[in-house]
């Protein structure tokens, strides 16, 4: 804890933010006056808020996971983990914590715990896994109407955009203050974003992460998207990771790109020669034969099947290609130690660490079961009138998972039981929601 306090005391820091990632992936904890932070060995609190859903409310299953007395479990701080939080009014700090149980172990139903579980079955190969992220967002007008439409943010020129702006430096120095305030927040709290750019959606951009491991990266996305959202409200906007926030406009993604190295940090995917390896072919075989049973994790809300779609700009069934941004499956051209797998099946609104664990586990049952894929697609990997092969909606992606005894057997059995459970209960109650779509077409025709 010496490193801990010297950082509070040279930042003259007087409040903690004591956070974990929920389901969802969004931060719960508590605020400490520094003082008591450092005086605690570790935090509590109440373990069902691992299993609370988006609205507030629990999943029906919830006490056949956690203790009926709702029980605290303890927090211990991730020293690695410990951010400035430049938009805070007084000098603050946050710090991840993971989840233990009262007799010492990693909480089950920590989606943290989750990614830990996952890296720890490369470990135990050899291997490491290495990823790098890539975060699409819109910024948008704030909306505090649920039943209006969002519309997107205005730029400096007052203009709103109504053309498509892929890559346009114009477009995104719209919101060059935006950015600015951003980069300057990013620094601040040590998270390594790369690249920045407009995507093709209106008032859409997309930043990217530099490549490392993978709970580094997790925890650097959960960073970011709390950063985001309060750069926004600074300017008088909002920053939304909804997959797809507006009906006539491109979803937003999660891209994935991933590879393994070894214990020399040699990437396992590719050959002396520079082809590919046979490990590469079976991790890739792996993501097209679990991922439709994944697609859950990486499509986590009701939302998220608005996205997989034909014509839309998103993955709908599981072919792969060399450099074809229309496939689910991109193998990125880069130099032979570059080789690399990106997956475009998660959305932005899906929880890094969960998004990230889960693309891991396919690709591992693929090394495991030395699984082969298809043949590579070099055509658009959708084609007009092409039917969606993933699942629809979120009730078919938890039905899927139900039928994966690999997965649940990966990511643990309690906690496949806690996220259906969790998701089941936020599809019910979106379920009982009339959409002014049938109230527009089905009022007086049928």
């Amino acid at each position: 804890m010496e490193a801990v306090e010297r950082f509070l005391t040279e930042h003259g820091i007087t409040e903690v933010e004591s956070i974990l990632p929920d389901m969802t992936g969004n931060a719960r904890g508590k605020f400490y006056p520094t003082k008591k932070f450092l005086a605690e060995t570790s935090g509590r609190l109440p373990e069902s808020i691992l299993v609370q859903t988006v609205t507030g409310e629990w999943a029906d299953n919830h006490y056949d996971l956690v203790d009926a007395s709702d029980r605290d479990m303890h927090l211990h701080p991730d020293p690695d983990t410990f951010r400035l939080v430049p938009w805070a009014d007084e000098p603050t700090a946050q710090v991840i914590n993971d989840c233990y149980t009262s007799d010492g172990q990693l909480h089950p139903l920590a989606t943290r715990t989750v990614l830990r579980k996952v890296l720890t079955l490369f470990e135990k190969e050899g291997l490491k896994p290495i990823v790098a992220p890539e975060m699409e967002f819109y910024l948008i007008q704030k909306n505090h109407d649920p039943d209006a439409e969002l519309r997107p943010a205005i730029g400096r020129s007052g203009r709103q955009e109504t053309a498509r702006q892929s890559y346009s430096i114009d477009a995104a120095n719209e919101f060059n203050p935006v950015i600015d305030t951003l980069y300057s927040y990013c620094e601040a709290m040590d998270l390594e974003v790369d690249t920045l750019i407009h995507e093709s959606g209106a008032a859409q951009m997309e930043i990217n992460f530099l490549h490392g491991d993978p709970l580094y990266l997790a925890d650097q996305v959960f960073f970011f998207k709390r950063t985001l959202r309060e750069t926004a409200i600074k300017h008088g906007i909002y920053a939304t990771f909804m997959a797809k926030p507006m009906q006539n406009e491109p979803g937003s993604a999660m891209h994935i790109h991933q590879s393994i190295v070894d214990k020399d940090g040699k990437n396992v995917f590719v050959r002396e020669d520079g082809t590919f390896s046979e490990m590469f072919y079976n991790y890739l075989g792996g993501l097209q034969k679990y991922t439709p049973h994944a697609i859950s994790f990486f499509a986590p809300n009701v939302n998220s099947y608005r996205r997989f779609a034909p014509e839309i700009a998103a993955p709908i069934n599981m072919k792969w290609g060399i450099d074809n941004r229309t496939a689910g499956l991109r193998i990125p051209e880069a130099p032979p130690e570059g080789t690399r797998i990106e997956n475009r099946f998660p959305g932005a609104d899906s929880n890094p660490y969960l998004a990230i664990a889960a693309s891991l586990a396919c690709g591992y049952l693929g090394m495991k079961g030395k699984l082969q894929p298809t043949k590579p697609t070099y055509d658009a990997a959708a084609e007009e009138g092409d039917t969606v092969e993933l699942a629809r909606t979120l009730e078919e992606g938890l039905r899927l998972m139900e039928d994966c005894p690999e997965l649940r057997d990966i990511m643990g059995s309690d906690f496949v039981d806690a996220f259906i459970g969790v998701k089941r209960a936020e599809y019910e109650t979106f379920h009982k929601v009339i959409s002014s779509w049938e109230r527009e077409y089905l009022l007086l025709t049928v």
